[in-house]
């Protein structure tokens, strides 16, 4: 916005500034919460970019880490890995006359 002053000779420049704060909260959290969150702080990261980067993101490979815990899902992928390593095996054998 420009603005004349009295005698319109000089021209006078008006800024305005208009400045946004996000607001914040208060949390408190348990010592070992409190650990938790700073080992998974990375340098030049507040602590809120670390909640926002654990919580936010649907492509955050480990958010669901633990999810299948009570599964057998390990001893199958060992099983499957172990069929795996002895096929290969196998197939070397066959293949170079081991």
């Amino acid at each position: 916005m420009t603005t004349f002053c009295r005698d319109d000779r000089k021209k006078a420049i008006s800024v305005y500034v208009y400045t946004y704060s996000m607001a914040t909260k208060t949390i408190s959290l348990t010592e070992e919460a409190y650990q938790r969150l700073r080992e998974m702080k990375r340098d030049e990261e507040s602590f809120t970019d670390v909640v926002l980067r654990v919580t936010g993101s649907d492509r955050d490979v480990m958010k669901g880490f633990g999810s299948w815990a009570d599964t057998d899902l390990r001893e199958a992928v060992e099983a499957a890995q172990e069929e795996f390593d002895e096929d290969f095996e196998r197939r070397q054998d066959e293949l170079f006359g081991r």
